[in-house]
Order: structure tokens, then C-alpha cells, then sequence
């Protein structure tokens, strides 16, 4: 029996590495999807948006074979501890980045609908929201693949820099759907992609929060930074 042990010990320890190999496939996968959906809308370009909501099909692929993985080992391994925490927080890992692919395909699809319109203002405050999002995104992937707490806290704290972005959009795309109501379809649609992002972000800080417990075995705090005040937004007509 003292023969057999160090050979399970082994397999177990590779079956924990190809679990996280999964989780940082099934990361590359949604960073991708997302870069070239946020392509799609900067750009204007409807092949990207074809692009991104094609890959969404092998995105919940693997989140079935993360699931599959994981009940397996569950019910053959019966885990204790660190490895139990490692093994679950793969699981709740899988559905945040399969929720990112779906956000990150509904902003393409939405992209494609803009790219009829010409816009009479710029983007530039959604490319900034999206250039943070997709940097907090690969910050967590990486953290995922080295089971990193700190670089787990510092994507948690940067959420609200993304909520203050968004609420700053919400404002400005409702003024100008109040302006002219020529702007009220592509300025919904807008409205819907900086949603998309803001989720995109939430669900970067779920991943967040499962790594550093997986790491550590102890929470972040209960009251996750926020800075999205949309939904108390009063916003009036601008005067003559």
C-alpha cells in the first residue's frame, strides 16, 4: 500500500493542475471573446461581432468539461481543506467566465445593430471602460493560473474604477438621447454594451474573491467597493 501512495498523490496533484489549465483555457477563450467584441463596437465592425459571438459556443463547452472534471473528482477523491476549496472555487470559476462570454457576446450582437447608425459623438469613454475591464479580466486569469491572492485583491478593489466609468456613460447617453431623438436607438443600445461591461467587471470580482478564498481560506470583505450610482441617476435637460 506504501508503494501506491506516492503514485495517487501524483495523480491528484495533476488532476488539480488540469483543473486550473482548464479554468486559464476557458479565461483565454472569454479575453478573446471580449477584445474582439469591444473591437466590434470601437470599430464599427461587424465581422469582429461575428467573430465574438461564434466563439461563445466553445466557451460553454469547457465550462461542461470544468463541470464533468470537477464532480468527478469529487466523488473519487473526497477532498478536505485546501484541496476542497481549490476544487469548488473551480466550479464557481467556471460559471463567472461562462457569464463573461455571454455578456461578451451580447455586447457584439448589439454592435451590430450600432453599426448601422452614425454616431454624432465619440466612444472614447467606452473604450476606456472597456480597456479596464479586459485589463482587470486578464489581471484575474493570471491570478487564477498562480493561485495569486494579492493580484486576486487588487482586481476586487479595481471594480469601482469601472462602476465610475459606467455611471458616467449612463449620464451622458441619456443627455443626448434627451437632446435629439434621433440618438435614442444607438444611445440604447450603448446603454445595454456599457451594461454588458459593468457585469463583465462584477463577475472579474467574483473570480476575485473565489481566489483569494481558495488561496487563503478567508473572505474579502463583505462590502465589495462600488461606484455605480446609475441607478440613482436624476438627470435633467441641460438649459438654454
Amino acid at each position: 500500500m506504501a508503494e501506491t501512495t506516492p503514485h495517487i498523490v501524483q495523480s491528484y496533484g495533476q488532476e488539480l493542475k488540469r483543473l486550473r489549465s482548464l479554468l486559464v483555457e476557458m479565461g483565454g477563450m472569454v479575453e478573446a471573446q471580449l477584445a474582439t467584441a469591444t473591437l466590434a463596437v470601437i470599430e464599427q465592425d461587424a465581422e469582429a461581432a461575428a467573430r465574438s459571438v461564434e466563439q461563445d459556443p466553445a466557451v460553454d463547452a469547457l465550462e461542461r468539461e470544468v463541470e464533468s472534471f470537477v464532480i468527478r473528482m469529487l466523488a473519487l477523491r473526497q477532498p478536505m481543506a485546501q484541496d476542497l476549496r481549490q476544487i469548488v472555487a473551480g466550479l464557481k470559476m467556471s460559471s463567472d467566465l461562462e457569464r463573461i462570454g455571454d455578456y461578451a457576446a451580447n455586447v457584439a450582437k448589439r454592435s451590430i445593430v450600432l453599426s448601422q447608425f452614425s454616431l454624432p459623438f465619440k466612444l472614447g469613454g467606452l473604450a476606456h471602460m472597456a480597456r479596464l475591464v479586459q485589463e482587470n479580466l486578464k489581471m484575474i486569469v493570471d491570478a487564477i493560473d498562480d493561485g495569486d491572492a494579492d493580484e486576486a485583491a487588487q482586481v476586487w478593489r479595481s471594480d469601482q474604477a469601472v462602476d465610475d466609468i459606467y455611471t458616467a456613460i449612463f449620464r451622458e447617453l441619456v443627455t443626448y438621447m434627451m437632446e435629439d431623438p434621433r440618438n435614442i436607438t444607438p444611445c440604447t443600445h450603448l446603454l445595454f454594451i456599457a451594461k454588458n461591461l459593468e457585469r463583465i467587471g462584477d463577475h472579474a470580482t467574483n473570480i476575485a474573491e473565489t481566489v483569494y478564498f481558495a488561496a487563503t481560506g478567508e473572505s474579502l470583505p463583505e462590502v465589495r467597493p462600488k461606484g455605480d450610482s446609475a441607478n440613482y441617476a436624476v438627470i435633467r435637460p441641460r438649459e438654454e
